[in-house]
């Protein structure tokens, strides 16, 4: 007896585990997204501005980005709320692409929560662990995504558009969590002064947001995701030391700079012809 050979690009049929995969993703982002939401200031927490002793405020450091990028993160959940609907449901449960990735978005999502706990606790130095876990979880995920074509327009939209603003987001804010638990820690300016070192973590954000463009290039919605969300937080960089409490403009030019390298690179990428 001869098995029936499945036609090349079918969708297999959903296993036990995919069942079990979708209502924890499901549960498990919503339970992560509100307790995230909640320690960032919302529905009465306490913002992260606010903790730490100010340590990750908008003019703790030179490279902190001002306080409206932080507007992101609404973008950034509803993406990530959106998605956990997205995977839930029935027809998506056997998507090759989802059984890769929805794991290790739910991780991110609790690594997100978890830093944020942390930094409410005041555990400056455990943050920069916690978001750097972070950044490498997201790494994963992108490359499972650069590596996989997307199989409708509406998962590359709802999955690696969202994770795209996010790793590119988290990208900026983890080298402003290095430079914000240097501060905290107070081992002095290291040689290179206070604006030497920013404009090294500056340039530092204008390679990494290159380096993200050639690897997804072909993937438009993640490469667009990565540079749109590093151009913003740059931006952001440069508004909050072109003024307020801590201006430096030599740090504020060269997060201009950095900005719109980052944007050139993502709208580089994205016009690449789309990958196989």
């Amino acid at each position: 007896m001869t098995t029936a050979a499945v036609p090349a690009g079918a969708v297999p049929a959903p296993a036990p585990s995919d069942r079990v995969r979708q209502v924890v993703v499901l549960v498990g982002s919503l339970v992560a997204a509100g307790a995230a939401a909640y320690g960032a200031g919302a529905f009465g927490g306490t913002a992260v501005e606010q903790t730490a002793g100010g340590a990750l405020s908008s003019t703790a450091t030179p490279v902190a980005p001002d306080n409206p990028a932080f507007r992101i993160w609404s973008v950034i959940y509803l993406g990530l709320f959106v998605f956990a609907v997205y995977q839930v449901l029935p027809r998506h449960a056997a998507s090759p692409r989802l059984r890769v990735t929805a794991w290790w978005v739910l991780v991110s999502m609790v690594l997100n929560a978890a830093w944020i706990g942390v930094v409410q606790a005041g555990w400056i130095p455990l943050s920069v662990v916690v978001i750097a876990a972070l950044l490498a979880v997201n790494a994963v995920v992108v490359v499972r995504l650069v590596r996989r074509r997307p199989e409708s327009t509406a998962q590359a939209v709802v999955l690696d558009g969202t994770m795209g603003l996010y790793t590119g987001w988290v990208s900026v804010a983890t080298l402003a969590n290095v430079a914000a638990a240097f501060a905290d820690a107070g081992v002095g300016e290291l040689g290179l002064g206070a604006t030497g070192w920013s404009v090294v973590l500056v340039v530092a954000a204008a390679a990494l947001s290159v380096a993200w463009a050639a690897f997804a290039a072909g993937r438009r919605a993640v490469a667009l995701g990565i540079g749109l969300a590093m151009s913003w937080g740059l931006a952001w960089i440069a508004v909050g030391r072109f003024q307020g409490e801590l201006v430096d403009t030599t740090v504020a030019w060269a997060a201009v700079g950095a900005s719109a390298v980052a944007l050139v690179a993502a709208v580089v990428a994205a016009t690449r012809p789309a990958r196989a």
